[in-house]
């Protein structure tokens, strides 16, 4: 089933298009071959001309030899090594930025996004849309756990961010040139591709699908990994945490303006001698607002921890070498 996002005219768009393959790669040695191998058999048949873009982000395996070994076998092939691992999101970045195409479609190598799909993608960009976005179905979450904390994050980015994130959304999508060019227009530094792709607002459909099997290894995303991502998305995308700080400050403010005067009182009606030492309720409004404090200032330090790195101006990712499919 397919959800249309936008009702709007549809351009078609030309028949032929040349397709570039984003697929990030750490410590898959022996998975991406067959990954590979099974995304030829979906393409082949297809009336496109395919380039894959393969990025090694800083593998510690056999990975640098399977791909150099996958680029003599398919001229298709281009393979960029990174200097080191910086993460899947600037693994996906540096794919984007060389790729050339007239569309882009990203997608992982561990076998959990079908390639089977890839036809169906670019019909629907041939009807008109820069991005196809596709979501996993929630039934097909491996654990309760990783369903629940999805779920929940989520639910919490589209209430407190301006820009709606499709719940289970993944990092496989086919996006057009222009959608690619947007996207390279934003230089930050602490990247969430899903939300960016939503926030540029172009034309978008959304496709469901069922992941596959993976074909080996283990999940890459650790939960320090995925905290990470979440705090990007966060801090990224919303100023709230610092209204949250703002708004718990004034609500003790309005309590200690009450307090204030709940005291005046006795002191105006001379019965100031009722008014007990209070050293246990001082110290809880204390430790309440240095709390408070402590959290408010966390907030600002990660806001200007991020200013920090922007400003900075490191590059996302730095790239070792190139390879080209032979001729």
């Amino acid at each position: 089933m397919v959800q249309f996002q936008r009702e709007e005219e549809i351009v078609p768009r030309k028949s032929k298009l040349s397709i570039d393959l984003v697929i990030p790669v750490f410590n898959e040695a022996g998975v991406v071959e067959q990954m590979h191998q099974r995304i030829c058999n979906a393409i082949d048949a297809l009336p496109y001309e395919f380039h894959f873009l393969y990025v090694n982000d800083g593998s510690s395996d056999g990975t640098s030899d399977s791909l150099a070994a996958l680029a003599k076998r398919d001229r298709r092939v281009q393979v960029i090594e990174l200097s080191r691992n910086f993460g899947h999101q600037a693994a996906l970045t540096a794919g984007l930025d060389a790729s050339h195409s007239d569309v882009v479609i990203t997608m992982d190598s561990d076998g959990q996004h079908p390639p089977e799909m890839i036809g169906q993608m670019l019909d629907l960009v041939k009807q008109g849309y820069d991005i196809v976005q596709t979501q996993r179905l929630d039934e097909a979450q491996p654990s309760s756990f990783k369903k629940w904390t999805s779920s929940g994050f989520y639910k919490f980015i589209n209430t407190i961010s301006g820009t709606h994130i499709i719940p289970g959304a993944a990092d496989f999508r086919a996006l057009t040139r222009q959608a690619v060019d947007a996207l390279k227009s934003m230089p930050e530094y602490h990247r969430f591709l899903r939300g960016m792709v939503a926030w540029i607002g172009f034309p978008m459909v959304i496709l469901p699908y069922q992941p596959g099997e993976r074909i080996g290894g283990i999940s890459k995303y650790s939960v320090g990994k995925m905290i990470r991502l979440a705090m990007d998305a966060i801090f990224s995308f919303s100023l709230v945490p610092l209204y949250i700080g703002l708004s718990i400050g004034g609500l003790l403010l309005c309590l200690a303006v009450w307090e204030m005067i709940y005291v005046l009182f006795f002191w105006v009606t001379g019965q100031s001698s009722k008014l007990a030492p209070g050293w246990s309720s001082l110290m809880f409004i204390i430790l309440i607002v240095g709390g408070m404090l402590m959290v408010l200032l966390g907030f600002i330090g990660v806001y200007v921890g991020y200013i920090f790195q922007e400003v900075k101006r490191r590059p996302v990712y730095l790239v070792k070498q190139k390879g080209e499919g032979s001729n």
